[in-house]
């Protein structure tokens, strides 16, 4: 029996029976449109798992209590915004608890979760009641107060508990207009790319993710995270509405416009409460002073907050992994191909990467990049050169607490079959960065190859979020999420994966590895003919892409055309590295057919090809 501590989250819709006797079929369609576009994805951002959904009620679980909490919170706001136009609103009780739990598969059972059911029945319509552990934990870590509503004693559970309500500004359970918490709440939208050539979205993104990372040092600032807040790039906002559902009380837009060697970046602070410009201005710079201008930003955000800057933090926002232009062009460049890139894009951005450490060989986030795009490279064409081992050692000597860092040696020691100290290093990635792209997708790729399944989902969900164009996070989650069993939630995945490779393939007709990828979605979807199609198309677009055939041969499993799935997988057995078979080996798709004797000749010759290849 298998026992574990974790964040348990019960929420329950507040007087569904009454709802459903007025009116069934309309009371249902508005829940499933609630946890559609409210509570899943939410969830799923924050790194969250569905543990089951039961009726009117959904028990969630998470890694970390101030996760668990931001959700929750985005989930009341959401919800009361969304039940302010109804005139038979779903509001939602929601309680949260810290204890231990029994796992039977991919139930959890025990103390923990009848502690939160017994919280959630406590909290007011549209509030959030939590357990003492829970509050011990958050305070002066996100941007609520709690108010404790003393001991209680529940059914069922011998101890008294003692029961906190979250208060954040629109929710229900005790939400004061005139509260003020500890930390001045703040997100920062993504700023809108104004130099006419969607080539530089990266550029915008990376100025972004540089702001917010920079306010994130600020003690007395409590920042919403690059994943939830990219939520609404290319979504026009109401400022207003979007405060509410995150629950800050400011918020900072902006625009960049790049062009040769000069810069334009517009940047306004508003007061969500009042709808007003606390403050705004516009910067006409040479490309040059790009990360002074940076450090200006965030400098300007404190002073207008009437927050006070202490000297350690101001060293911190101006210390940088490089001050040189030319590289950081070249690392976000090569950030974005990575993620959005074909098969065909893995030597050039090794090449951008290169050249970046070239420039400036103290970039460690640079050779954190280029280690696991050498890893990346090897997968995708056999490569039997640079592992990534050289690159990744040097991001850490140069700066030992760099979360990518450690994420991309956790990955090559993955590769190499030493799981656990693959997890080592991904843990101590997580935590010290817990929602970055660069972080996530790498450990998750670990979970999978040890069949930790659940652990995967939550970074999968969390990549798929911090990276909107990533297709790769969101095609495993697929998988991942057939391999618990949990049918909707592929589904899920698949739509909002297919989503994404259409979008790709207008823009990028020939992009023969989002089109893979897509096939996986179609499967899912039930649309055999349209993914054998898509199969065909992408095989001819990247005939050398040794994961693309492998992905192809196991969509072909799933259909059940074995010899197709034969035929596809012999391209990529043909190729394989050890690092490819450590992959194959472990890969629950491939489950219906390691007894099919053609399978096992395909592993047999592989092993013995590599084996007599001289290391």
């Amino acid at each position: 029996m298998q026992r574990k501590l974790t964040v348990v989250v019960a929420a329950d819709v507040v007087g569904y029976s009454r709802l459903m006797e007025r009116n069934e079929a309309e009371t249902l369609d508005r829940l499933k449109a609630n946890r559609r576009t409210i509570f899943e994805p939410r969830v799923a951002a924050h790194g969250g798992r569905i543990v089951k959904l039961i009726g009117d009620g959904a028990l969630v679980e998470f890694g970390s209590v101030t996760s668990a909490l931001t959700c929750a919170s985005e989930i009341q706001q959401a919800t009361e915004a969304e039940a302010r136009t109804s005139p038979e609103p779903i509001r939602y009780r929601i309680g949260i608890t810290l204890g231990e739990v029994i796992v039977d598969g991919d139930d959890i059972y025990g103390d923990g979760v009848n502690v939160a059911a017994r919280l959630e029945g406590l909290a007011p319509p549209g509030g959030i009641a939590l357990s003492r552990p829970v509050r011990d934990q958050a305070a002066g870590r996100v941007p609520y107060e709690f108010d404790d509503l003393g001991e209680h004693t529940v059914k069922n559970i011998e101890r008294p508990i003692q029961v906190f309500t979250l208060r954040t500004p629109g929710a229900g359970g005790g939400a004061s207009a005139g509260a003020r918490s500890h930390r001045t709440g703040i997100c920062v939208l993504p700023f809108a790319n104004m130099s006419g050539d969607p080539e530089q979205e990266y550029f915008s993104d990376g100025i972004t993710e540089d702001i917010i990372t920079d306010l994130s040092k600020v003690s007395t600032l409590a920042v919403v995270s690059r994943s939830t807040a990219f939520t609404y790039k290319g979504r026009r906002v109401d400022v207003a509405q979007a405060a509410r559902e995150l629950g800050v009380s400011h918020v900072l837009e902006g625009s960049v416009r790049k062009a040769g060697n000069r810069v334009r970046i517009t940047a306004q602070l508003i007061d969500a409460a009042t709808d007003s410009h606390v403050w705004a201005e516009r910067y006409d710079r040479d490309l040059n002073d790009i990360f002074a201008l940076q450090d200006e930003i965030s400098q300007a955000i404190v002073k207008a907050l009437q927050l006070r800057l202490l000297p350690a933090e101001k060293k911190a926002i101006e210390q940088r992994s490089t001050t040189n232009l030319e590289a950081y062009k070249l690392y976000l460049m090569a950030r974005q191909y990575n993620a959005t890139g074909t098969g065909r894009h893995r030597e050039l951005i090794v090449r951008l990467l290169k050249r970046a450490v070239d420039i400036d060989p103290g970039y460690a986030r640079a050779w954190a990049l280029l280690a696991l795009c050498q890893a990346n490279k090897r997968l995708v064409h056999a490569d039997t050169g640079d592992t990534g081992w050289e690159a990744a050692e040097r991001a850490l000597a140069l700066q030992p607490d760099l979360a990518e860092a450690h994420a991309a040696k956790g990955r090559i020691l993955g590769d190499q079959g030493r799981f656990e100290e693959a997890l080592a290093e991904h843990h101590a990635a997580l935590a010290l960065d817990p929602d970055s792209y660069e972080v996530n997708a790498p450990a998750a790729r670990c979970y999978i190859a040890m069949r930790r399944h659940p652990e995967a989902i939550a970074c999968l969900e969390k990549a798929a979020a911090a990276m909107e164009n990533d297709f790769w996070a969101l095609g495993m989650a697929i998988q991942c999420y057939e391999a618990i069993g949990d049918i909707d939630g592929a589904k899920s995945a698949a739509r909002r994966e297919l989503e994404r490779v259409e979008k790709i393939m207008v823009a990028e007709p020939d992009h023969g590895l989002a089109i893979g990828w897509g096939v996986s979605a179609l499967v899912t979807l039930g649309e055999a003919d349209r993914a054998r199609e898509w199969a065909d198309r992408a095989m001819l677009l990247e005939p050398d892409n040794i994961n693309l055939l492998y992905n192809l041969g196991c969509n072909m499993v799933s259909l059940r055309d074995f010899d197709k799935a034969v035929e596809l997988l012999g391209h990529a057995f043909r190729r394989a590295q050890r690092q490819n078979l450590i992959w194959f080996e472990n890969d629950t798709s491939l489950d219906p057919i390691r007894n099919d004797s053609r399978y096992r000749a395909l592993v047999e010759d592989a092993e013995r090809r590599i084996a007599s290849t001289p290391a």
